[in-house]
């Protein structure tokens, strides 16, 4: 599991090209056949993911050392959503199915999670854990029970259909929220006027992307912005005090992952484009 430290907003102003990449952009999170975890101390949030073979299921068990527990759930809850092939994730002897764009969340104290693919296209697991302090009930949330909100406008260039799979309109966690927004064809902004929320960091995962072309992501202090130029699959820490929000060369989809103090979706410091510099 690879640590990524806080960042000062302050030391952040004088970081390098390289700096930023190394601390901030993640880009092995699907390997075949193995698990990958990523572990940031912005709120201690750890994401990553799971690519079990149809001939090769993965088990995510055993002692942690970072985390000092016997299990990675042992103080833990969990999201996961499937972007590839149809899946199945067994916790404690309960079989849950995913097909694409399926989520589970599975609750504080669960022992054994054991990840298949069920066809040779391999199911694509996304994680996003966050501490969690009480046990909430393992769910099943398929794409069609999502919370669908659809945003934007053509003129504007971000039209995106947002599915909300873990909040509290749809299913109770302690402090994780996850879902997964996707761009019309002809819209690349995936929120402008940008926002910070100060009460959570936020993980973008830029998934659905072209070869070929690239998501430019801005992240920052609004009048200290940066960018880091995404390829499909790789994905972006954004701290509470930073900026979220990229702009593609070609419509695209990301999942987003948050976890801190609070779970409200529409909590967001909205900055507007002329303030940006």
């Amino acid at each position: 599991m690879k640590i990524y430290q806080s960042t000062n907003p302050e030391d952040f102003k004088s970081y390098d090209t390289t700096r930023i990449y190394n601390d901030f952009l993640v880009t092995d999170i699907f390997v075949k056949g193995q698990i990958s975890l990523h572990y940031s101390f912005n709120d201690r949030i750890i994401f990553g993911g799971v690519v079990p073979l149809k001939t090769k299921k993965l088990e995510l068990k055993g002692r942690f050392e970072q985390l000092k527990s016997n299990g990675f759930l042992e103080r833990r809850e969990l999201g996961v959503l499937n972007l590839g092939g149809q899946g199945r994730i067994t916790v404690d002897g309960i079989v849950y199915i995913l097909n694409k764009l399926d989520c589970l969340y599975v609750g504080l104290g669960a022992k054994e999670l054991v990840f298949e693919s069920t066809t040779d296209d391999d199911a694509n697991f996304y994680l996003a854990s966050a501490p969690a302090h009480k046990y909430c009930d393992t769910s099943l949330i398929t794409q069609k029970q999502a919370i669908k909100k659809v945003l934007g406008s053509q003129s504007e260039c971000n039209c995106r259909c947002i599915y909300q799979y873990i909040l509290p309109e749809c299913v109770k966690s302690c402090q994780l929220a996850m879902g997964f927004t996707v761009l019309d064809d002809g819209s690349v902004w995936n929120t402008m006027p940008c926002h910070t929320h100060d009460r959570r960091m936020e993980v973008y995962l830029y998934t659905d992307i072209k070869e070929g072309q690239a998501v430019f992501h801005f992240m920052g202090q609004p009048t200290q912005t940066r960018h880091i130029t995404v390829q499909n699959n790789q994905a972006v820490i954004s701290p509470s005090w930073s900026i979220h929000s990229g702009v593609g060369t070609k419509n695209y989809s990301f999942v987003w992952a948050m976890c801190g103090e609070n779970q409200q979706y529409d909590d967001m410091d909205v900055v507007k484009a002329s303030e940006m510099r």
